[in-house]
């Protein structure tokens, strides 16, 4: 078995903390792991890590790497997708690295699952997982339904019919419901939230796109390097629609157990600590007579009072106030700040990078000032700026530097100075992360003022 993990998303939904730059995959929900450890550790009790493929976009791949590296998990196939193209296009491509790169026979059988998804208890739900392969041997098609404890509007559902051994036929699936028409389904008893999770062999998935997705099944019929180049013209359509809702194969196994794919603000309220007036409070907050509400601080303090069923999330940049069961909008929201050329619809002020990470701490006329966090053995490229110099002070670690010619170690409380055009690098030969304030000055300061001559992390354009 091999488990294809699809973490290409870069959900808005749980704006301000998800953004294109720090999509909710790699969000801390839950401890100090994100979710998309949280999943591949899902998996760990049926495969080993050599059997576990994430799919994700380009941009996010050093990422993904850091995530990996942090929790120790080696052997992970990291696939790149070119572009965005939704979830039937990332599966065909997990489906030729397996049959190309990694050597698979057509009845290997393939589980699917999102990225970004909270299930609990882990053991019970690989027990269904189980459960599905004698029904992938019989060249079906699994889906994975959730059944429900209450009418929710956030999910899609999913329709089933007459018992199929562990299973059940699917009559057909649902788009998010109103309130009213969700509280018929669960009465219903035969309707099932959509976990977005699929089973099946390569041969049968194979068999599907050829069926009812040929334009998928034809670059299929090409190399691995040749489905890459042309993945940008593949068409933008999910699993669901390109094939599970045309499928004759296609079978539903009912879980019960936790899950919350928290696709919204009012999602994770539901899943997250309450005190005894029903609040969730995470950060430096102060509430008074405050209710059945959400209170998610990073920098400031919060303060509540008189207030009952609202959202509150702040960070150093954007504060969203939402009321309860609103907050679907905030992708409607996002639309209108992206279209506004706002930043923060796209960027934290956190960056990461393949070697850490920075924050812009301030920011005027001719300077800013950023905090830069480099990971143990990490190294930032050679580079230079044509149009500004910089000031390294360091305030936690050792910092190697490299200053033109000179090399030389920087420790806590010392600093050094880069000119103008020289070249310069970064480095953290410690143990520990390397923190410093770089304070940048010149006429222009962005990003792109950047000329890389050496780069470990595959950055320089040809």
């Amino acid at each position: 078995m091999k488990v294809v993990i699809l973490a290409g998303g870069g959900g808005t939904r749980l704006f301000p903390l998800s953004r294109r730059s720090m999509p909710k995959q790699f969000l801390k929900i839950e401890g100090e792991e994100s979710l998309l450890i949280g999943t591949v550790k899902r998996f760990q009790g049926l495969v080993t890590p050599q059997d576990i493929l994430i799919v994700t976009n380009e941009q996010y791949y050093h990422q993904v790497a850091s995530e990996l590296r942090k929790a120790n998990i080696q052997g992970v196939h990291i696939l790149l997708e070119p572009a965005a193209r939704n979830t039937a296009p990332a599966i065909a491509l997990a489906v030729k690295y397996c049959l190309e790169e990694l050597q698979c026979s057509p009845d290997e059988v393939l589980f699917v699952s999102p990225a970004d998804h909270l299930i609990n208890p882990a053991d019970k739900f690989l027990q269904y997982v189980a459960a599905s392969l004698p029904l992938v041997e019989q060249g079906r098609l699994v889906v994975f339904g959730i059944t429900p404890d209450k009418p929710e509007t956030g999910f899609g559902y999913i329709q089933a019919g007459q018992p199929c051994d562990a299973a059940k036929t699917v009559l057909q699936f649902k788009e998010k419901p109103d309130s009213e028409t969700a509280q018929q389904y669960v009465a219903a008893g035969n309707y099932y939230w959509n976990a977005g999770m699929f089973a099946f062999s390569l041969e049968t998935i194979m068999e599907e796109f050829a069926a009812h997705a040929p334009e998928i099944q034809a670059q299929l019929s090409t190399s691995y390097a040749e489905l890459l180049h042309s993945f940008a013209v593949l068409p933008n359509i999910s699993i669901d629609y390109a094939v599970a809702e045309k499928s004759r194969q296609l079978l539903v196994l009912p879980m019960n157990l936790q899950w919350n794919d928290i696709g919204s603000w009012d999602a994770l309220y539901e899943v997250m600590s309450k005190d005894a007036n029903g609040n969730v409070k995470a950060g430096d907050c102060t509430l008074l007579d405050c209710r059945n509400s959400m209170f998610l601080g990073r920098d400031r303090l919060i303060a509540g009072v008189g207030v009952e069923d609202i959202i509150v999330v702040e960070t150093n940049d954007v504060i969203v106030v939402a009321q309860k069961g609103e907050t679907q909008k905030i992708k409607d929201l996002v639309g209108i700040l992206k279209a506004q050329n706002r930043r923060e619809a796209e960027e934290h002020t956190t960056i990461y990078r393949p070697w850490g990470s920075y924050t812009v701490l301030g920011e005027g006329p001719g300077y800013k000032m950023k905090l830069i966090a480099v990971e143990p053995t990490q190294t930032l490229s050679l580079q230079m700026h044509y149009h500004r110099s910089e000031h390294w002070i360091v305030t936690k670690g050792t910092a190697k530097v490299t200053i033109g010619e000179k090399e030389q170690m920087v420790h806590e409380n010392e600093s050094v100075f880069v000119p103008k055009s020289t070249k310069h690098r970064l480095e953290n030969p410690g143990r520990i992360t390397l923190e410093i304030i770089e304070v940048q000055n010149g006429n222009y300061l962005e990003e792109d003022d950047i000329v890389r001559f050496e780069d470990q992390y595959g950055r320089i354009k040809k």
